[in-house]
């Protein structure tokens, strides 16, 4: 029995630009969220745990914002 080679698919970068911008909105969308759950709770721990993800949603921002600037180019 032969076994069949998956082929690669094609570099196909026409919505990677989309892509990004949709992650970039949901994040900021998360980040609001979050935000307006530290406003309304008064636990400590929720509070730090919200604080420290949006931190991380932050850095994650700065990346996606790089990788836009990348495949600007790829996009028309």
């Amino acid at each position: 029995m032969r076994r069949r080679r998956n082929k690669p698919k094609p570099d196909d970068r026409s919505d990677n630009a989309a892509r990004i911008q949709k992650n970039i909105n949901m994040t900021i969308h998360n980040m609001e969220a979050a935000d307006e759950m530290i406003a309304k709770t008064s636990d400590p721990k929720t509070k730090k745990a919200l604080m420290e993800k949006n931190e991380r949603r932050r850095q994650a921002l700065e990346g996606m914002r790089k990788e836009m600037r990348d495949e600007s180019p790829y996009s028309d």
